[in-house]
């Protein structure tokens, strides 16, 4: 099984996450109704089995917590996928939205980096997510899940469109990464390095 369950506890936050990389029931409940719209689309365009209940103080802001569920997600991502032998590695997805064009390329590779091009405006969406969150978001993944990381809005107006299809694109281009196309691992130097 190609599953993972953690639970994180600071004094800022508390999250407890499961996740199954071949499907499952998708429920997510942060106390940040948009950031919950953006997990549920991770979970239903990448196929995942996604559940997450996260307190944190969001008297302060949504730093704390959209950032540790990241963590917490790359955490689990890397531990679901095991030795990594088998999957295909590699992953991409362009994702149109409207006037909206973004591209999402992975390389689950042993080797966190992140790269974050997307020109968004710092303004609030919903019931108090910082949009600026959302690269810390992906940063954090990838550096806990120990991957590469490219996305980038092409172009586009509309800040919910753009936010949207950056999970989205995250989310097609992960379920690539992550099938299953063999038992050998996918690389010649005999290890993906951790």
């Amino acid at each position: 099984m190609r599953t993972a369950n953690l639970h994180r506890a600071t004094t800022e936050t508390d999250v407890q996450l499961s996740l199954n990389l071949d499907g499952g029931e998708a429920r997510v409940a942060t106390g940040l109704g948009y950031f919950d719209h953006m997990l549920m689309q991770l979970a239903k365009h990448g196929g995942f089995g996604l559940e997450v209940e996260a307190k944190g103080d969001l008297h302060v802001d949504s730093h704390h917590l959209v950032e540790d569920v990241g963590l917490c997600l790359g955490d689990a991502l890397r531990q679901a996928l095991g030795d990594l032998k088998g999957i295909a590695r590699w992953g991409e997805a362009h994702i149109p939205m409207d006037e909206t064009l973004v591209r999402v390329v992975v390389d689950l590779s042993g080797r966190p980096y992140c790269v974050f091009q997307a020109d968004l405006p710092k303004i609030t969406l919903g019931n108090g997510f910082q949009v600026e969150m959302v690269r810390e978001f992906f940063i954090a993944l990838s550096m806990r899940g120990a991957f590469n990381l490219h996305a980038a809005v092409l172009y586009g107006d509309n800040t919910h469109h753009q936010v949207e299809g950056l999970f989205k694109g995250l989310a097609r281009a992960l379920k690539q990464a992550v099938r299953v196309q063999g038992d050998a691992l996918p690389s010649t130097k005999g290890t993906l390095t951790r």
